[in-house]
Formats: structure tokens, C-alpha cells, sequence
């Protein structure tokens, strides 16, 4: 039966290049089917008394290597450097040099050996036992390596990863290393495909659904193999509700595949908001025995796109309330713990989106599951816009990874590329939606366009994508009037948590109100309520949904378009959109009111709400009751005096909702809380997230505060990044770290031990905190 290990612990890592020895031999490096070693001789050891080091043919200095485990970003762990690339972040990127030791039993000698590496950052080259197996151009497609020929099941087996970071295909923060997980797999000869299994459930008349399934069948012996091949179809609760079986003659040394079907009664649908899946447990079977299963999780629903009326699911208007997302954690780099990205995605819910699109790469298992999960829309989206070889195998790896999530509702082939107003383009796009209707003929396709007024493209795609170009979407649907529209990419306000003063580039703010940029970025409430005035737009990708690294100038370090921080902090944004997107009553009012040094001067005050009126208070004093129309704010003017604003929200004259910030005395204590204590546990692998904060005498959060503190865990735990200001150059992991508009964020990766994990901040001048965690 098929085995998968985790293989993301005691791996050894080596900055930089390998400094090379003379051989002991004349000629040139080999990586033949004859081992480096057997060629060049014994190499000399490594740090940390692990030995057989070889690999292409050289052999190692004494250099230090380091005990790491996966996910790992190297890049995150050096220093911001005016000089280095400001879209990369700021950082140096260096080559480097992974490798790990297994062993294989005599047990598995009949077994076909792989291994799947879920992400590796930078072109890299995979080597087993000296041999170079397989080289990856693009850092952020997935892949399998077939080790089988190459493993030792009497002796040690090393795999060596070596990381080339000299080539970019980005213009935002790529990291650099093994940055997902990694996994040795062990199956039968006889076995069911990397991503074989394709769930395509349609739904008939009344309540019954078809359910088609295409298995694609490995056969890597020489000789001919009869199998059985079943499919049961599991709910969320695991009971069986649907299974189908067939026999398949699997010729020597090919895939096969082999469809199957059944049916489906009144299944439980996947809806938006609210994700349910099915498993699809697939097994093959040879004379009578198990020899491979997998399971599958899918979902039954129905999208439509009508060029009129928009998006349909499940015979429902959905309006797509959507965000991009970079990979990358602010507070750890791309080195991300699953439970992070569920945070992340649990964030983004509570902000009331119900989309994602993956820009502008194939993203995590763990987030895609996640979306899965919460019943997100998402767009997703391949790296490279290319009908080369590559091109294509990074489109396949794509669409065959993830055309069984219900959440996947569209393809998208490129992002803002020059060619898409080519002729060129046209005919790349013809190439791409061709395999990708082979590989998956369900769900349309798309791409990311910010050539509105002279795409070529638009000829063939299935639907429109616009990113930003307001002004061209009339004429654009003009055009095209028998083609679903919707926004890709839109708003990319600037804004920094907490600066609400004028742009201040010295230091990397950016004031902190919603405003339109240009005539291109435009603000969220201008995009959102010319969206929401066009019933043909299907909704819209909003960019971005957390910041991100890269795409800066100094002295900032990030994008600041975000309406989530870089350290996983609100921002006034998140409260915008969730006026915009949600409909249980809120109110979120702006700036604070600690001013101190602008008494007698007039301050913009701010509402964003869902309400349909807004009254303000200051120091109990009515501002007056403002109207508030669908998608806007309420707005006054007023001059500061020290004391308490207040925002009274009302639907239909009735008080609903309300907010209030008042001038607090000097901080005096620390706050800590754990933003996802419900979802981290003593596995060695998921990560804790902190907020930091300070109140004064009363209890209450001074929003100005700015104490140097300083952090540390019991054994349970390690403090793997801190963060607070966007233009702060202090290296990301640093446990000391100065706050900047009052909050602060803290990463702790979880030991493997259970018990009680202790954060523990600490001021000058400030009574400390300490913050309990459960870790079972």
C-alpha cells in the first residue's frame, strides 16, 4: 500500500556555493547512471558529523552547515540592504545547498520510490546518491521526482537540493530554499498517478448528479498488469454514498486512463461561504488485493457565468467579493506553517470576502484546502504565460493538482503581460486554452488583462479579466457582449496602518484615508461601487489582501496596498471592506484620537459603515446625522480637543452599531493575546501568532505607543519573527523589536512537546505581560 512521509525535518543547509576541490581524476563533472562518488572517491565531511557530502562532483570545504527544517526561507534570515533589489525586497539572495539522509528497507525493494516537492523558491537542481534527477526553472509549481533506479535499500540514501536565486521570474518578495513540504512515497509499481484522479460531478434533472471519474493509472513494470479500479464516493462524515468499479488492462510501461462513473442523490452542495466536501477514495486492486488507494476531496455545485446578469452558483447571484494574495508571511518569510495560511484565510472571512485569487502562481495545498474549506471563489492562476515546454508543464501541473476543488472556479493563463495585445498573445492563448480544456473542459478560463483597449487576447478567452482600467469596461463589454466580465485585479491603494497624517515618503507612510491613487488605481470605494452599478461584472479581485513584500522603495520593506498589515494587523482598509462586503451591522471610525500636537487644528473624521446614516459625537457635542448611501462613508470635520468621538450607526432611524475612541493618559502595561489559539497544537510544525499592545491606567489601547520590547518563550516554543513598522530595517526574527502606532506582531513556532506554551513581553517602564497557550 502506498506510503507518504513527511520528510521536512533534519535536513542540513549551506549557504553560498560550494567552494570546489581539485578532483582527484581528470575530466569532466559527471552525473551519469555511474554515482559521483564511484567517479571522484570519498569526499570529505560535512559540519556536524554527517558524512557522504558528495554531490555533482565536488568535494566540500569544512564550511559550516546547519541543522533546519522545512519550510525553510533563507533569503527572510539575512539583512535589509538599501543596495539589494527593491521589487525582491531588499534582501541579498544567495545560491545554497540542502541535503538529507534515508534509508529504504529490504521491503521496499519492489516498490516504485519518488520524491514530491510541494514548492522549492529559485531554479533547482534534485540529486540522489550523487545523480542529478530532475532540475525545477520555476519556484512556484510543484513536482514529483522518480528516485526508484537511484535508491540504496542496504545503505544510507542522500538527497542533495541545490538552490540557483541568480535567475528571477518575480517582482515581489521570492524567498529562497525549500519553502514547502517535501515527501518521500513509496507504491506499488501498479498505481494510481501524481494528481490522477478527476471528479467532474454534473448535475441532472431534479436532485441527481452524474459523477464521471478519470483515473490515471501508472503501470512501471515491463510486464502487462490486469487490475481492478474502484472509487467510492465518501461524505464529510465519512459514509459511502456512491461507488463505482471497472477493469482496466495496463500495458507495460505506460499511464492509462480509465474512466468510471455513478450517481449521486440530493448531495449536500458546496456553497460559497460555506465549503462542504466529499472524498473520492480511489483504490486499485490487483487479483483481488489492495495494491494503491487515494483519496480525493471535491464538491457538488453549479456555476454559471451569464454575460448579463453575472455570476450564478448553485442557481444563486453571487457577487464576487474577491482579494489577490501573495504567498508570503511578513512575520516568517515563505517559510509558512499550514495553520498560518488558515489564520490567514479565517482573516480574510471575517473581512467578508468570499474569494481568492492565487497571484500569480500556483499557491500551497494547506491554503488551497483552507479556501476549500471556507467555501472561497478563487481564481487560479499559473506562473508563466507561455505555450514553451515549460509553460506548458507548469499549466498541467496547475490544472491537474487542483481541477477537483469546488472552490477553483476559474483558470487564469497570465498576468499583465505586454503580449497580450500581441498577435503573438493570440496565438499563445490559443495553445494554453486548448490543453487546459483537454486537461479540465468544466471551468473557464481567464486572464489578468491591464490591456483593456487593445487586448488581442479577449478573442478566445471564456471570460473577460480587466485589471484595474475602469474607464474601459463599457466599451470592452460593447465588444465582447456575449462574454461573462469581471475585475481581476483592482483598487491598489496605498495606506499605512495607523498614519494619519500626509504622506510622509521619508519614512515609508502613506496617509492612511481611501483615496484614489490615479485615474488607474482607484480607491476601494470608488472601484466597489462601480462594480456593484454593472450587473454584467461577475465582482472583482481586490489587490491586495495582506501586504507583502517587495514592490517598495526605501525605507519601507513592503507593498503597502493591503488591508492587512504586513504583521497580520488590522487596517482601517479591512474595516472598508468589510462595510463594503458584509451586511450584519458595523461601524469603524477613523482617525483615533490621540493627536497630540494638533489641538485647534481641523481633522478629517470617518465612518465606514453598512449602515444608512451616521451621527458623530465629540466630546458629547453632535457633529449632525449624516445619510450614508450604499458602498460610501460618512465624513465630518472637527476640530481637536482632547476627550472622545463617537459614531452612532442607524438603520431605519434605529441605533444598530457604534464606535468611540477617546485621547488615553500614557501607556503602562503590556497586552498579549494569541490571535489563533484554536488551531495550534505541539506537532514541532504549526506556528502561534501574537498581537502586542500597551493600555493606559484605565485599560485602554493608546494607539500612539511606541516602547522597544522585548519577547521570550518557555521551552514549549521559539520566537521565529517580530514585527511593527513597515520601514524598520531590524532582521525579522530579532526578539527585540520597537512599536510603532501601538501594535506589534509575534511568530512562535511550536515545539513537539504538550503542555503550556508562555510568551513573555517586556518594557522599559511598562508593567510585562505574559500570554498562556494550551499546546496539546
Amino acid at each position: 500500500m502506498r506510503e507518504k512521509i513527511c520528510l521536512d525535518e533534519r535536513w542540513l543547509f549551506h549557504r553560498g556555493d560550494i567552494e570546489r576541490k581539485r578532483p582527484s581524476v581528470k575530466g569532466p563533472i559527471y552525473t551519469g547512471a555511474k554515482t559521483v562518488r564511484e567517479r571522484w572517491g570519498a569526499a570529505s565531511p560535512a559540519y556536524n558529523d554527517d558524512p557522504d557530502c558528495y554531490k555533482l562532483g565536488v568535494e566540500f570545504s569544512s564550511d559550516r552547515w546547519d541543522w533546519v527544517t522545512l519550510p525553510h526561507d533563507f533569503v527572510i534570515e539575512g539583512e535589509f540592504d538599501k543596495t539589494e533589489n527593491n521589487a525582491l525586497g531588499y534582501l541579498k539572495y544567495d545560491n545554497a545547498w540542502y541535503r538529507r539522509h534515508f534509508k529504504l528497507e529490504e521491503s521496499d525493494r519492489n516498490k516504485r520510490i519518488t520524491l514530491y516537492f510541494e514548492g522549492v523558491s529559485g531554479q533547482s537542481a534534485i540529486y540522489v546518491n550523487g545523480c542529478h534527477l530532475y532540475h525545477n526553472f520555476c519556484g512556484y509549481t510543484s513536482f514529483e521526482v522518480d528516485i526508484t533506479d537511484f535508491v540504496s535499500f542496504t545503505g544510507d540514501n542522500v538527497i542533495a537540493v541545490y538552490i540557483d536565486s541568480s535567475h528571477h521570474e518575480s517582482w515581489w518578495y521570492e524567498g529562497g530554499g525549500i519553502y514547502r513540504h517535501v515527501w518521500l512515497i513509496k507504491t506499488d509499481p501498479v498505481c494510481v498517478d501524481l494528481w490522477g484522479v478527476f471528479v467532474k460531478p454534473e448535475k441532472l434533472a431534479d436532485c441527481t448528479w452524474k459523477v464521471p471519474v478519470d483515473v490515471t493509472v501508472k503501470n512501471t513494470l515491463s510486464a502487462q498488469a490486469d487490475v481492478e479500479i474502484r472509487t467510492e464516493i465518501l461524505d464529510a462524515d465519512g459514509n459511502c454514498a456512491a461507488s463505482c468499479q471497472t477493469s482496466a488492462v495496463l500495458n507495460p510501461r505506460t499511464d492509462t486512463t480509465v474512466s468510471l462513473e455513478t450517481s449521486v442523490t440530493d448531495p449536500v452542495l458546496w456553497q460559497v461561504g460555506k465549503g462542504y466536501l466529499y472524498t473520492a477514495k480511489t483504490q486499485i486492486l490487483r487479483d483481488g488485493e489492495v495494491i494503491d488507494e487515494v483519496c480525493d476531496r471535491f464538491g457538488f455545485r453549479t456555476v454559471v457565468c451569464d454575460p448579463e446578469k453575472g455570476l450564478f452558483v448553485n442557481g444563486e447571484h453571487v457577487l464576487i467579493k474577491g482579494v489577490c494574495g501573495h504567498y508570503d508571511c511578513g512575520l516568517v518569510g515563505k517559510a509558512v506553517s499550514d495553520n498560518v495560511f488558515r489564520y490567514k484565510v479565517k482573516m480574510m472571512r471575517d473581512m467578508g470576502a468570499n474569494g481568492y485569487r492565487t497571484s500569480h502562481y500556483p499557491q500551497s495545498e494547506a491554503l488551497m484546502d483552507a479556501l476549500d474549506d471556507a467555501g472561497f471563489i478563487v481564481l487560479d492562476e499559473t506562473r508563466w504565460f507561455s505555450s514553451s515546454k515549460e509553460g506548458m508543464e507548469q499549466l498541467e501541473m496547475l490544472i491537474r493538482r487542483d481541477r477537483n476543488r469546488p472552490g477553483v472556479f476559474f483558470w487564469c493563463i497570465g498576468n499583465e503581460e505586454p503580449l497580450f495585445a500581441e498577435e503573438r498573445g493570440y496565438r499563445i492563448v490559443e495553445t494554453l486554452l486548448a490543453r487546459t480544456r483537454q486537461l479540465d473542459p468544466t471551468r473557464p478560463v481567464t486572464a489578468a488583462c491591464d490591456r483593456p483597449d487593445t487586448a488581442t487576447v479577449y478573442a478566445n478567452l471564456d471570460v473577460i479579466g480587466i485589471n484595474y482600467g475602469l474607464a474601459s469596461y463599457d466599451a470592452v463589454h460593447e465588444k465582447y457582449p456575449d462574454r461573462p466580465v469581471m475585475s481581476t485585479e483592482c483598487c491598489a491603494t496605498g495606506t499605512t496602518r495607523g498614519w494619519y497624517d500626509e504622506d510622509f515618503p521619508v519614512g515609508g507612510y502613506i496617509n492612511a484615508y481611501d483615496r484614489d491613487s490615479s485615474t488607474w488605481f482607484r480607491g476601494r470605494e470608488h472601484t466597489w461601487r462601480f462594480i456593484t452599478n454593472r450587473p454584467w461584472v461577475m465582482g472583482s479581485y481586490q489587490w491586495i489582501a495582506f501586504e507583502h513584500r517587495g514592490e517598495t522603495v526605501w525605507p519601507r520593506l513592503c507593498s503597502q496596498s493591503g488591508a492587512i498589515d504586513l504583521f497580520l494587523q488590522k487596517k482601517d482598509a479591512f474595516y472598508q471592506n468589510k462595510s463594503h462586503w458584509t451586511d450584519e451591522p458595523m461601524i469603524h471610525l477613523l482617525p483615533h484620537w490621540n493627536l497630540a500636537g494638533r489641538e485647534g487644528e481641523e481633522i478629517r473624521i470617518s465612518a465606514y459603515t453598512n449602515c444608512d446614516a451616521a451621527e458623530l459625537f465629540v466630546n458629547g457635542v453632535s457633529m449632525g446625522r449624516v445619510d450614508v448611501e450604499k458602498y460610501s462613508h460618512a465624513e465630518w470635520r472637527a476640530e481637536y480637543v482632547p476627550g472622545k468621538i463617537e459614531v452612532i450607526g442607524y438603520r431605519n432611524g434605529e441605533e444598530v452599531c457604534r464606535d468611540a475612541h477617546e485621547t488615553t493618559g500614557r501607556a503602562v502595561s503590556l497586552r498579549l493575546v494569541c490571535e489563533n489559539a484554536d488551531d495550534v497544537r505541539a506537532n514541532g510544525a504549526d506556528t502561534a501568532i501574537f498581537s502586542c499592545w500597551t493600555v493606559d491606567d484605565m485599560g485602554r489601547e493608546v494607539p500612539t505607543a511606541c516602547p522597544t520590547v522585548s519577547f521570550h518563550t518557555n521551552l514549549a516554543g521559539r520566537i521565529i519573527g517580530t514585527g511593527s513598522d513597515v520601514s524598520d530595517h531590524v532582521p525579522l526574527a530579532s526578539p527585540v523589536r520597537k512599536m510603532r502606532a501601538g501594535r506589534m506582531g509575534i511568530a512562535v513556532k511550536c515545539g513537539k512537546t504538550p503542555g503550556i506554551l508562555k510568551l513573555y513581553a517586556e518594557a522599559e517602564g511598562l508593567n510585562p505581560c505574559r500570554c498562556d497557550v494550551p499546546l496539546a
